[in-house]
């Protein structure tokens, strides 16, 4: 039962971590990359449905993302879908094919994308926390059933604290990694 417990909580954990960093994927830095246009809608013939599952996309070069509808008489769609975004992108359709233009990032904007970040790390620590909670709190119930001895429950919440620490620790380091990204020029 604690192995099975402690093995849902790291699973939990993991998850967390992964969570963040698809969440930070999405903030941008002066760099283009593919990854940032995949949560973009487009109107497919009435049904929402992910650009990368009407277009291909590519990088032109370091700045420059290229977006290629398969049909096109999407090209249109896709260029709104890209431009209504919260990304704040401006694309331009040059035949057939989409060029995003990554603006160059100012100093003020950095520092606003670093709050950003910030705070989604805050918001994963607290997510690694409540799982210990709820870990502690299943460790409670089975030591007021009598199902462990207190011994056991003292030894699993150490464990779960280590495991705690440890994504915590991640969390961190994948903030570090993507404010130093956010500050490079």
């Amino acid at each position: 039962m604690i192995a099975d417990i402690k093995k849902t909580t790291e699973s939990k954990m993991q998850k967390t971590v992964e969570a963040l960093k698809h969440d930070l994927a999405k903030v941008r830095t002066g760099r283009a990359h593919t990854g940032l246009l995949d949560h973009i809608m487009v109107d497919y013939y009435g049904t929402m449905t992910q650009l990368s599952q009407v277009a291909s996309v590519s990088l032109i070069d370091a700045r420059t993302i290229g977006v290629q509808p398969w049909e096109k008489n999407m090209v249109a769609k896709v260029e709104k879908a890209i431009r209504d975004s919260d990304l704040g992108l401006n694309p331009a359709a040059t035949g057939d094919v989409i060029r995003v233009p990554m603006p160059a990032l100012t100093e003020e904007r950095r520092k606003d994308l670093t709050k950003v970040v910030r705070s989604e790390a805050e918001g994963a620590r607290v997510a690694v926390r409540n799982v210990r909670r709820d870990a502690n709190n299943d460790l409670k119930a089975l030591l007021k059933d009598k199902e462990i001895s207190e011994d056991d429950e003292r030894r699993a919440q150490d464990d779960i604290q280590k495991l705690t620490d440890k994504y915590i620790a991640e969390v961190d380091k994948v903030l570090a990694e993507k404010e130093k990204d956010l500050m490079t020029v």
